[in-house]
Formats: C-alpha cells, structure tokens, sequence
C-alpha cells in the first residue's frame, strides 16, 4: 500500500457503482448470465475482472472483438432492463459512505462524480440513495469523453471543469480501470477493497488501498 497526498486535497473524484452505491453486487450475477447468452461464457471472477468498472460501449467491443463480430443491435436491452430492476429494488449506499462524505462536507472539501455510467442511470442510482443532491451539478460520466477508464480523460475533466490541478485532486476507485485512469491523470488514488475487487488488484504506484469507508476523511488527510 502507498500512501495518499500529504495534505488535504483540493477536490476529491468519487467513482459511482461500487463506491458511492453498492450496485456492482447486484449486477454482477445478471453479467455473468447475460454476456453467455452472447456467447461467451465466463465465471463471475473473469467477469468482475473484465467488466466491473467499465461502461456499456466499452464491454460490447470487448464482446465483439472476442467473438469476432459486430453485437445485434438492441443487444444490451435486457441486459440494462434487469439491472435496473434490480437496482430499483434492492439498491442501497456503500456501508459507510455517508459517514465519509459527512466528514469532508464538514470541512468543506470540494467533492464529485466521475462514472463509467451514463448520466440518466447516475441520477437514477444516486437519487434512490439519496446522495443525488450531494453531487448536483458536479457529476461527470464516460459519455462526456472520447475514451473512457482507464484512460484519464474523465478525471481530467471533472478536474479542469473544477479548476483543481490534476496532482491536488484524490481519486476514489473500487476497479483497476479506476486506479489506472487515476494514475494515468496524475492524481493519487484510494483504493477500495471492500466490495468486490480484491485488494492486491488495486495496489500500485500512488494508490492507497483501505476496506472501511468511514476511514477515508481520515486517509485523505483530516
């Protein structure tokens, strides 16, 4: 594990699924069923590692370029119907994240979203944990860039819309996709290994890796 910015940082970047929502633990069985019926079968760990922190467009290259043709069109409609349902019904905040953002709200530490997931599904998952007003008007998603995690261009850009250097801004990750794309943006990143990632996949140059949300005020530096 390597240590975090030595002081406070000016902005912190939240990932959505899996850090702020626990919605990666709902999905993920429905993703397991879904990209065989596409024809590639696949165990759940191939596909939390695969998948988990990366958006739509970018898993129907993968899935094309494995098969070695283009996906039908409407290929992701049941996909994306069962996660919303699921979401819907059972959804809730990641243990403790609420404590966090307290924490830093208190201090007045600049906070925002930067997902993989489309805009409409980030409104839909932080409003049904009532963290939506949290982030008003600093949520940034995969749809706003030309290239998505783990490319830094969405970190990059939550950081220059802000006007926080990218070097004073924290990144908040639970996929290696994440913590590249932070690395890659050269912003220190935390690694959370509470969910379903393990933590020797997150662990690298810059990256902090912890397992308890509410020690993350405390990690980033208050």
């Amino acid at each position: 594990m390597n240590e975090g910015p030595a002081q406070l940082p000016d902005l912190v970047i939240f990932d959505c699924d899996g850090v702020l929502v626990d919605s990666e633990r709902l999905a993920v069985d429905i993703d397991v069923e879904m990209v065989a019926r596409l024809g590639w079968p696949m165990p759940r760990d191939e596909v939390i590692e695969r998948f988990v922190g990366r958006s739509f467009a970018d898993i129907a290259v993968d899935i094309a370029t494995h098969l070695g043709h283009p996906l039908p069109d409407g290929w992701d409609t049941e996909w994306r119907r069962r996660v919303r349902v699921a979401l819907d019904t059972h959804l809730t905040a990641v243990d403790g994240i609420e404590t966090a953002l307290d924490a830093l709200a208190a201090r007045g530490v600049p906070m925002c979203v930067a997902s993989s997931t489309g805009h409409e599904g980030l409104r839909r998952t932080l409003g049904h944990t009532g963290l939506y007003d949290r982030f008003a008007g600093r949520i940034f998603s995969a749809a706003d860039v030309p290239r998505g995690k783990p490319a830094p261009d969405l970190f990059l850009l939550a950081a220059r819309t802000l006007g926080v250097p990218p070097a004073r801004c924290a990144v908040v990750e639970d996929s290696p996709y994440g913590v590249t794309a932070a690395r890659a943006a050269g912003m220190p990143s935390f690694g959370y290994a509470g969910g379903l990632t393990p933590a020797h996949r997150l662990a690298g140059p810059t990256t902090t890796v912890f397992t308890d949300m509410r020690t993350l005020p405390t990690l980033l530096g208050l």
